[in-house]
């Protein structure tokens, strides 16, 4: 970062909803990434669209930031060409009101902002999260002659972020010029999400935790079925982590070990019945929605994601800042940072027999062995996505610097 130089005034857009009570990805890795810059000094503003299912306000401050939001008619097709002139309207008007315009999903509003950037010469910096642009939107094939024509302004970006080496792969293979290319990850607050201190104690049940909504693309019932199949009844529970505990269950299920399911959604009760037939329910524990995630896992001794697909995964940022191996499928962003042997697992998507295996193994190892995988996590993900270092990245960015 350039020491003494005067604050950046940054407009985020976001073609989501932003507001108080959490998001997606995309959403939070935003909160991040402003609250950061807000915290350097910098001036950051939000707009995005006013929808039906958000708040009903034109502006407010959410967490200190300034929000302001598009409000046009619920008119199909006419509706949205509207909010996009008027939010193209906005852009102009205020093109020296801002240093610099950051995209946080490549869809309509950020070709709008690549189009105008490049007419009134502005930086934009456009993030391309993973699968929701490459396979649902304007990336998307069969998108027709408007999908085109937008595809051509988000090439006009002065950066493209992709949070990955996969999907920076894909954007290639989509025509972006390659030099405006660069493979940024999310950040993630290694602060608040603070190394554990602590190893597996004896005498304490393993836990293995996994974090975000339960719905179908995480493929949680491939998860609770590999779990079944490492700790349920029909195992042979040799093996005692190192701790000398192991314990059987009234079925013959371990009961010194624990799946902890943090998050909701429409899943929840098709994978608690899952548990239940499978005979692992009473080491399976969904907790909700939780505030205070950090915490969660610093009970936990490894963290699982084994999504059918990501960009990449804030929850597996944070499970390695937080000193967790993670046993993981193999998809975008996952297999960037989780190297088999030094800091977690990888898998094949839904493949329930090399989930069951890498759990026995993670359960398996002694407390010494278990902490030094996270110990390497923790490293890792401080040397490629601490806050600091994707901050100072995008300051060059929107200072007009290109790759």
């Amino acid at each position: 970062m350039h020491r003494d130089a005067p604050p950046l005034r940054i407009l985020m857009v976001l073609e989501s909803n932003f507001t108080k009570r959490g998001g997606g990805g995309a959403e939070s890795q935003l909160r991040t990434i402003a609250l950061a810059l807000k915290r350097a000094g910098q001036r950051v503003a939000i707009m995005t669209p006013l929808s039906a299912n958000g708040p009903q306000t034109t502006a407010e401050r959410c967490w200190g930031l300034a929000v302001a939001r598009v409000k046009y008619p619920r008119w199909k097709v006419v509706g949205a060409g509207i909010m996009n002139l008027k939010f193209a309207a906005f852009l102009i008007a205020n093109r020296d009101r801002y240093d610099a315009w950051h995209v946080h999903i490549g869809h309509n509003m950020g070709a709008l902002t690549c189009l105008i950037g490049a007419i009134v010469g502005k930086p934009v910096i456009v993030k391309i999260s993973g699968w929701w642009e490459l396979e649902a939107g304007l990336l998307a094939p069969n998108r027709g002659v408007f999908g085109r024509i937008a595809r051509g302004w988000l090439k006009r970006a002065t950066v493209v972020q992709a949070i990955s080496t996969r999907v920076a792969h894909e954007l290639e293979k989509h025509g972006f010029p390659r030099e405006r290319v660069v493979v940024l990850p999310n950040a993630v607050d290694t602060e608040r999400f603070a190394s554990r201190a602590a190893a597996r104690e004896v005498g304490k049940p393993f836990v293995a935790v996994y974090v975000g909504r339960l719905v179908p693309e995480k493929d949680l019932a491939t998860l609770i079925a590999g779990w079944a199949q490492a700790f349920g009844p029909h195992t042979d529970g040799r093996s005692d982590g190192g701790n000398g505990a192991r314990s059987d269950g009234g079925n013959g299920a371990r009961s010194d070990v624990r799946l902890r399911l943090v998050g909701g959604g429409p899943l929840e009760a098709e994978l608690s019945a899952q548990a239940e037939r499978l005979g692992v329910a009473a080491q399976v524990e969904f907790l909700g929605h939780r505030d205070d995630v950090e915490a969660v896992l610093a009970e936990a001794h490894v963290g699982v994601l084994p999504s059918r697909i990501e960009g990449l995964s804030n929850t597996l940022l944070e499970f390695m800042a937080c000193g967790l191996p993670a046993i993981a499928s193999r998809v975008s962003g996952s297999e960037d940072f989780v190297k088999p042997g030094r800091n977690g697992w990888l898998h094949d998507v839904g493949d329930v027999n090399a989930v069951a295996a890498a759990l026995r193994e993670a359960e398996a190892l002694a407390p010494a062995a278990l902490a030094e995988l996270g110990q390497h996590a923790r490293a890792d993900v401080e040397s490629q996505a601490a806050v600091p270092r994707v901050i100072g990245r995008l300051m060059d960015f929107y200072r007009g610097q290109r790759v």
